[in-house]
């Protein structure tokens, strides 16, 4: 898998499973996991609080420290061997686009569009298309304290948010996985299933609706 596709990014909304994902796939195939760690950012808990008054402080928080993992793995050179990521920086801005009024997200603008420059292009994307009611089920289930309280509204538009951008996305090979039943965490059939789908890819933009 990675012999074809060397820098694999897994990408979908919060509770998609994208982090279990990318760690299950770097433990399988011994690459290197390049995470984002939602845990270090400050504002993050009281961005669920208050969203309007700590949305930029946690929007520019999270795009740089992606642009600093990304280009401190190029510095050493590291993407010249297998990595899989559970973030990119070309769908960071759905979050700001989402959360920021008019002004912020013009300064936030200006700052990614200069970021965005250093990063390498993924070999292969993979979108986990998740509907919303596993989404907040999978939220639950995690049981992150500050998640707990996020609006079932604030969820299905980060999800109509995810499907819009990834129905023109063509910058990489893109596989776009119905994952409402894949349940890698409860199923290892479905980790299975998934990598074998990946070996078979064959065009530029794929889909993978598994029936179980």
């Amino acid at each position: 898998m990675f012999t074809r596709f060397p820098y694999v990014v897994i990408e979908g909304p919060i509770g998609s499973g994208k982090t279990t994902l990318a760690r299950m796939l770097a433990d399988q195939f011994s690459v290197e996991l390049l995470s984002e760690k939602a845990e270090a950012n400050p504002f993050l808990t009281r961005f669920y609080q208050d969203a309007q008054r700590y949305a930029l402080p946690t929007q520019l928080f999270f795009l740089f420290q992606r642009s600093r993992q990304i280009e401190d793995m190029a510095q050493r050179d590291m993407f010249g061997q297998p990595t899989v990521s559970d973030f990119f920086l070309e769908k960071d801005p759905l979050f700001a686009r989402l959360n920021l009024d008019d002004e912020e997200y013009s300064l936030y603008h200006q700052i990614y569009h200069h970021l965005q420059l250093k990063a390498p292009k993924p070999d292969l994307v993979v979108y986990l298309q998740t509907p919303v009611d596993a989404l907040m089920d999978r939220i639950e289930e995690r049981n992150i304290s500050y998640e707990q309280d996020m609006p079932r509204e604030y969820i299905a538009r980060l999800a109509d948010a995810y499907s819009e951008f990834f129905h023109g996305y063509d910058a990489s090979p893109l596989l776009i996985v119905n994952n409402e039943k894949l349940n890698i965490t409860k199923d290892p059939e479905a980790f299975n299933l998934l990598i074998e789908r990946i070996g078979q890819i064959k065009s530029s933009r794929e889909y993978f609706n598994p029936n179980f």
